[in-house]
């Protein structure tokens, strides 16, 4: 997957409680292979828009990339139940990527800039911070 073809969705999610799903489209594996998911994180507020904000950001399943283009609601009874939205989307060059941090730079229409979603040693399991970084902070 070329680094351009790169593609991130934020999806608003009308469920139980209203939260954004925040996924980045790349290769299971990171060393590139595998089949191509989205790597998926829940963020309560939303994605932040200052370098002051920061997000808890839930890390969730992967989800079956063609979930990008996903808008509808999800029925009663099933996972996730209720109107999913795109809020934002676009494309993304990857940084880093580990188990524990994630560095892009997002180019949508809403999100544009670098960010970083990392997860603190005193953090439960699953549960990262979603930064986004000062301009030229690199």
């Amino acid at each position: 997957m070329d680094k351009k073809d790169n593609r991130f969705v934020v999806h608003e999610h009308h469920a139980t409680r209203l939260h954004w799903d925040f996924r980045l489209e790349m290769p299971e594996n990171p060393d590139g292979s595998g089949k191509i998911i989205l790597k998926s994180w829940a963020v309560p507020k939303g994605p932040p828009d200052d370098p002051k904000t920061k997000r808890l950001a839930m890390q969730t399943p992967d989800h079956p990339q063609d979930y990008i283009d996903f808008e509808g609601t999800l029925p009663e009874g099933t996972y996730g139940a209720g109107e999913v939205i795109i809020w934002d989307s676009g494309t993304y060059e990857l940084e880093t990527r580990s188990d524990t941090e994630y560095k892009f730079t997002l180019h949508g229409k809403k999100l544009k800039g670098s960010y970083a979603l990392f997860h603190p040693k005193s953090f439960g399991k699953n549960q990262f911070l979603f930064i986004k970084h000062k301009e030229n902070q690199f």
